[in-house]
């Protein structure tokens, strides 16, 4: 959404405030929830001029004209639009979808950092990805991804170069640099991240963190080098050292993690200060936001804690914009900033009756009263599954001459995290073979973006589901095809068919589908509405656990397995990464 200046708005907002001239907007009889005093103030009225509040204060008839709309909103409250400070937007939801739902959870603004779209289409698609959320009816705001390549050494995600980066820092509402969660890189002062955080700092833009497993000379040394929030601490101890040493921490609630429960408790009765706390979610699923919410969740989450729901409303609202630098125009209801307003009927149940964004009506008796632009999708975005072979059994055999071979093996412990296991299975016809017995499969990571055709094949433990092969085109953050399968033929068609569909997530069975989830823009999004979206999103997971899989969220199985930023052992087409020992791994023991 395209804002006015300050600047450009002083002469009218001045002149508005002291009655020379009248307002477009006046809310009156408002019970004011003020974030800078930490009070509820009654029988406010507010003056907005365009997009700008121009007035506060007990009394707005001066401001009133025949043509301005006065909103008698008879003693309900009003505070500031909520904020998502670290949000993935670049999965399973159009932005423009995703807008509405924000708009109706009081969600006003986003700071997103799309780095799967960079990893599947580079700096074009950063571009366009911006582009696509430039005329929404809510505020995006980008950074420029700073998470990749994870590992340079076995990486091979598209990146943005420096040229690029810098580029792309000045386009409108691209505000800095995502996290760099691979902190050892800082650390050890690799030269192409300190490179990425100089440009970035002598543009006084803002760096995201990520310091998962950094204390101490680690911590400080990442601190140092001009990197001021983390989103990572999972309990009151890790978010204190974060503050002691001048950190915002983001505390996040969203579809991978829920920390609120182990950090909130003791930073209430540890009194600890709360003005470099923030919300974000890190990304919500389809699901999650139907039955949970956004950063309306996170607020009344705190309050069930123990939270003063001022605190939680200024911990949503104030606090992101001063960490970003753009307190001088969001954050709160006062004169001269943009007039993004949530109205409630009470602070409990925190659903908006009303928003306000940039003093535009857009939900009104809980329902959405402003159209969102249709998504132009280009072309080329709706072809980047690139396998460039079509894929047989053969394709899916890990040969062996013996009868019985020692086989390397991931094992899930859990939707996320590996582990290194070996397990003896048979070898049928020369290929290595599955063992339902034992719950062992096999997987197999498959070069989706550059066509070259690479692929590799191991084993995987614990999946558990009885279907014939499970696949994905979607994969934090190297995105490659995910292929889990019991059988080579299944394996062959679930690629074959993602391929076709350009992009999705898939569960087949003897050659049949029993759940597809399309997602063709860049094989992370799906060009549907939301609700036809959450359809196929929830389907995915739904066949899987019904047919036996062991996880709550299988879903995010295929996304973590080449995740290379956590333990143990991961999977890319390259082959089998040793994460902790960075080195490639065999398969067998010959």
């Amino acid at each position: 959404m395209k804002a006015s200046s300050l600047a450009s708005m002083i002469s009218s907002l001045n002149s508005v405030a002291m009655g020379k001239s009248k307002a477009d907007v006046v809310l009156k009889n408002c019970r004011l929830v003020n974030v800078f005093s930490r009070e509820i103030i009654p029988q406010i009225h507010v003056a907005i001029k365009k997009d700008r509040i121009a007035y506060v204060g007990k009394d707005a008839s001066h401001t009133v004209g025949e043509k301005t709309g006065v909103i008698d909103l008879q003693d309900r409250y009003i505070t500031p639009g909520f904020v998502d400070s670290h949000v993935h937007i670049d999965q399973y939801v159009l932005p423009s979808e995703l807008a509405k739902k924000s708009l109706l959870s009081g969600t006003t603004a986003l700071f997103a950092d799309p780095i799967d779209i960079v990893s599947v289409c580079g700096y074009r698609g950063f571009k366009e990805f911006v582009k696509m959320t430039q005329r929404l009816p809510i505020r995006v705001y980008h950074v420029i991804p700073g998470g990749l390549p994870v590992d340079r050494k076995f990486s091979h995600a598209r990146t943005l170069t420096k040229k690029e980066e810098l580029k792309g820092l000045d386009i409108e509402n691209v505000v800095g640099l995502g996290e760099v969660f691979s902190w050892t890189k800082v650390t050890t002062r690799d030269p192409n991240t300190m490179k990425s955080i100089s440009n970035v700092l002598e543009t006084n833009g803002i760096i995201n963190g990520h310091t998962a497993g950094a204390s101490d000379k680690k911590l400080n040394a990442y601190i140092a080098s001009g990197i001021f929030s983390c989103h990572e601490p999972i309990d009151y101890d890790q978010v204190l050292e974060r503050l002691r040493l001048g950190m915002w921490v983001m505390m996040r609630e969203g579809s991978i993690r829920r920390d609120l429960d182990k950090i909130l408790p003791s930073t209430l009765s540890h009194k600890t200060y709360l003005d470099r706390l923030m919300f974000c979610t890190d990304g919500v699923n389809p699901k999650d936001i139907v039955d949970y919410g956004m950063i309306d969740h996170c607020i009344r989450k705190s309050i069930s804690i123990g939270m003063d729901p001022i605190d939680a409303i200024t911990i949503a609202s104030r606090n992101s914009f001063e960490y970003y630098g753009m307190s001088k125009d969001l954050g709160a209801i006062a004169p001269g900033k943009l007039a993004d307003i949530l109205v409630f009927d009470d602070l409990e149940k925190i659903k908006p009756n009303k928003v306000f964004v940039g003093g535009k009506l857009m939900v009104d008796n809980n329902s959405l009263v402003v159209d969102t632009p249709r998504t132009i999708i280009p072309d080329w975005m709706r072809k980047t599954v690139k396998t460039g072979i079509k894929f047989g059994e053969k394709d899916f055999v890990i040969p062996c001459k013996e009868n019985i071979a020692q086989a390397l093996i991931i094992k899930l412990d859990t939707e996320i995290i590996t582990k290194m296991d070996q397990e003896e299975l048979q070898v049928i016809d020369g290929n290595v073979v599955t063992s339902y017995d034992k719950d062992v499969w096999k997987v197999a990571a498959i070069d989706r973006t550059y066509g070259t055709g690479k692929k590799s094949v191991a084993f995987l433990r614990n999946f558990g589901a009885d279907v014939g092969a499970f696949g994905c085109t979607q994969s934090f953050h190297e995105n490659d095809m995910i292929i889990v399968g019991s059988n080579e033929k299944d394996m062959a068609f679930v690629a074959n068919t993602l391929t076709k569909m350009q992009g999705g997530m898939l569960v087949a069975k003897n050659g049949n589908i029993l759940s597809k989830f399309s997602l063709p823009l860049a094989g992370l999004i799906s060009s549907l509405s939301f609700e036809k979206t959450l359809d196929e999103y929830a389907s995915i997971d739904s066949k899987l656990i019904e047919t036996g899989c062991k996880f709550k969220n299988p879903h995010l199985i295929p996304l973590f397995l080449p995740f290379l930023a956590l333990p143990e052992i991961r999977i890319l087409y390259t082959g089998v990464v040793d994460v902790k020992n960075r080195r490639y791994l065999k398969i067998l023991n010959r």
